[in-house]
């Protein structure tokens, strides 16, 4: 699946100029970026250890696309119900344990994956939109696990992975 996406990306990239997206896994944010001290990433870690192992597994169905106006192409999360329950739970968790800003948490949550961000500009979005707006696509995976991505200082790599236990 995440070749698929990745496939995308470059299409984006190769067709309408936009490769932002490429610094990225095909991944679901959770949590938006942010910043923090490399000291506190142990505390972090800690907590998405204990944080995952009380997680159960679940499926998840991409279908379609949609955008965010101008600029922003992704796939659509068919049933955003399991995800948002999980995006729930971190949140509350994090605020509990972290005391995480809450604009760090990130309270309107969209699930999707991006596919084209920030450089895809006004003039290539009217081109791209129409086209996938009503293109098919549909995968399924099952969520077994969250990862923090780490900014390298030219793109995001997986730093850690936690496994859902149960």
């Amino acid at each position: 699946m995440r070749k698929k996406v990745r496939n995308l990306k470059e299409e984006m990239r190769d067709r309408f100029g936009a490769k932002h997206a490429l610094k990225s896994p095909a991944h679901i944010t959770l949590i938006p970026p942010f910043k923090r001290e490399e000291a506190n990433e142990r505390f972090i870690s800690d907590f998405l250890s204990r944080f995952a192992i009380e997680q159960e597994a679940f499926s998840l169905i991409l279908d379609g696309f949609g955008c965010f106006s101008p600029g922003v192409i992704y796939i659509n999360v068919k049933d955003g119900e399991p995800i948002r329950k999980l995006h729930s739970k971190l949140c509350s968790g994090l605020n509990d344990e972290y005391l995480a800003a809450e604009e760090e948490l990130n309270s309107r949550f969209n699930p999707h994956m991006t596919i084209a961000t920030r450089d895809l500009d006004w003039e290539q979005f009217k081109l791209a939109w129409p086209e996938y707006k009503n293109r098919m696509f549909n995968a399924e995976f099952i969520v077994k696990s969250v990862f923090i991505l780490k900014h390298n200082g030219k793109f995001w790599d997986i730093y850690r992975e936690f496994e859902f236990g149960k």
